[in-house]
């Protein structure tokens, strides 16, 4: 009690210094680097409620969890798991709070489970939001990226070392291509680093990946038909799906990615996200742009919804351009309790976006190395943008920097909540 009363206090402060809020995960994919679970995955209901309880008599402040709901180690059930969840929300009267909305595998109709039981708890008194992604959430796998299946096999470990230009010359070669996919994937990498588990689960279940693995190419959709797969491709041209996957990332010289939609892509198409986002409690989310740099460029989400929601999807139904727009700004800036901005009105902070509608698009994903110790990441460029404004400044015009940074930190609960 001594240790969740101090927590409690830790939070509060960091509340009172301006802090959004407060977020936990729950889940078996956030690990140590041991691999043990981490602290935040096995906390208690008690420890939850407390440090929510330290919302009351605050005049900002939201809650977030991510959560599996059916973590296989700690064997927690759904209801259970949605319980502690909505007791959290519970400690907290007066103040909002947010959980993933994702279609796992796992559980394959869970995330309807989730919108059943945030509708009920919100009919009750407790709202629940639900933060919803853009399009499938997954990998980009590459020559370049920080995976690719051939990572532990022997040849490719003898050339890991190499440049990205010596690396495809050599695995162009039909020979070389011949050994390393007679042989087998090992422990561990050509830098001695254990092969992440993502690679042994992929070899192991290679067409069921296969079915829903995809070349991004020049012209590449984040809504691939089925046919457009690698198993497809294979199956087409009377050979392995990993032969495709081989042939496919010297595309390009060796920058082609594919993509692995893990969630929210199972029925290889996005009608479940079209009914996830038009949930009346829905945000946009998910959309990361700061961890997994060398296999996930989600900061795209934004413009993609605009792009693909309201304007360009083709096999199924859209969202009106309004809506996009207000959950993104609206919807949003009030969830999080910045109510000095997310409308066009006199007196709200002149940020502001002047976009050509039929021009707005954005670019297949590209790696960098721009970070400390030659670091590399993904990004994702964007065309389109007539003018970015900051606090009345211009500091993109025409897809271009100008060089401006007016922005400033922002802090919660420095902005009165409208009468």
């Amino acid at each position: 009690p001594d240790e969740i009363a101090q927590m409690r206090e830790i939070v509060l402060e960091a509340m009172q210094a301006g802090a959004v809020g407060f977020s936990t995960g729950r889940t078996d994919n956030h690990r140590s680097i041991e691999g043990a679970a981490t602290p935040a995955s096995e906390a208690t209901i008690q420890e939850l409620q407390d440090i929510a309880s330290g919302f009351v008599g605050l005049d900002h402040g939201v809650l977030q969890a991510v959560s599996d709901f059916d973590m296989a180690e700690s064997r927690r059930c759904f209801d259970g798991e949605f319980d502690v969840l909505q007791k959290m929300a519970e400690a907290a009267p007066g103040h909002r709070t947010s959980m993933s909305l994702i279609e796992r595998m796992r559980d394959t109709t869970q995330w309807r489970r989730i919108m059943e039981r945030a509708s009920a708890s919100t009919e009750a008194g407790t709202p629940i939001f639900l933060q919803v992604a853009a399009r499938g959430i997954g990998v980009l796998l590459g020559l370049e990226a920080t995976f690719h299946p051939f990572m532990g096999f022997p040849s490719y470990k003898e050339i890991a070392h190499l440049s990205l230009e010596e690396r495809v010359e050599i695995m162009s070669d039909p020979a070389f291509k011949a050994k390393m996919l007679s042989e087998t994937s090992d422990k561990v990498s050509g830098d001695g680093s254990p092969i992440p588990p993502l690679a042994d689960e992929f070899l192991a279940n290679l067409d069921f990946v296969a079915m829903r693995l995809y070349r991004l190419g020049d012209d590449f959709d984040y809504e691939p038909p089925p046919e457009k797969s690698i198993l497809a491709e294979a199956y087409n041209k009377g050979v392995s799906p990993l032969e495709i996957i081989y042939d496919s990332m010297l595309q390009d010289g060796g920058k082609e990615l594919l993509y692995f939609p893990i969630y929210n892509y199972l029925g290889q198409n996005l009608d479940n996200i079209h009914e996830m986002l038009t949930h009346p409690q829905a945000l946009p989310g998910l959309s990361d742009g700061g961890a997994h740099v060398g296999t996930i460029c989600d900061a795209s989400f934004p413009t993609y919804m605009i792009c693909h929601w309201a304007r360009d999807r083709s096999r199924g139904d859209k969202l009106q351009l309004e809506k996009v727009i207000h959950m993104m700004t609206q919807a949003t800036s009030e969830f999080i309790g910045f109510h000095d901005r997310g409308t066009l009105a006199v007196g709200k902070k002149a940020d502001v976006n002047v976009i050509n509608f039929d021009e707005l698009r954005i670019k297949r994903p590209r790696m960098v190395k721009d970070l400390p110790a030659g670091g590399q990441r993904l990004l994702q460029d964007a065309v389109g943008y007539r003018a970015t404004i900051v606090s009345g400044e211009i500091i993109l015009e025409n897809d271009t920097l100008t060089g401006a940074r007016p922005g400033r930190l922002v802090r919660g609960g420095q902005t009165p909540a409208p009468n």
